[in-house]
């Protein structure tokens, strides 16, 4: 069984432990947070994340600017990155999808289905 790494990045922490504890309950996940994009940067380099799920609003450096230095370094701009905002306007997720995430997971979300709505948005990288 291989181990997905996924980076939760989010300045919430109520919503990093739900993803936490939801992924955590998942043996085929290893769930890492981080409360700044900051923060987030430096532990990419660190773990190599499978999967990245990104706060889009977040002080400081909010979700897009911490996805375009991502994309500026060629040891992470292949992460797929999924937003999570609770902005899902279809002019929004548009936006999103341009700016070359994998997908967008509406906030709140069911900590239920997290690991599987997770899965879904790799498949596609980890089968291409």
């Amino acid at each position: 069984m291989n181990t997905l790494r996924v980076l939760c990045i989010d300045d919430e922490p109520d919503i990093c432990e739900v993803v936490a504890i939801s992924l955590g309950l998942d043996p085929e996940f290893e769930v890492r947070v981080c409360a700044s994009g900051k923060d987030g940067l430096a532990a990419v380099a660190e773990i190599r994340p499978d999967l990245i799920l990104l706060d889009v609003m977040m002080p400081n450096m909010d979700g897009p600017m911490t996805l375009g230095y991502l994309r500026e370094n060629p040891q992470t701009g292949d992460i797929p990155v999924v937003f999570m905002t609770a902005s899902v306007q279809r002019r929004e997720l548009e936006r999103f999808k341009s700016l070359g995430v994998v997908g967008v997971i509406a906030k709140p979300f069911d900590p239920i289905t997290l690991a599987a709505l997770v899965r879904s948005h790799m498949q596609p990288a980890l089968v291409g």
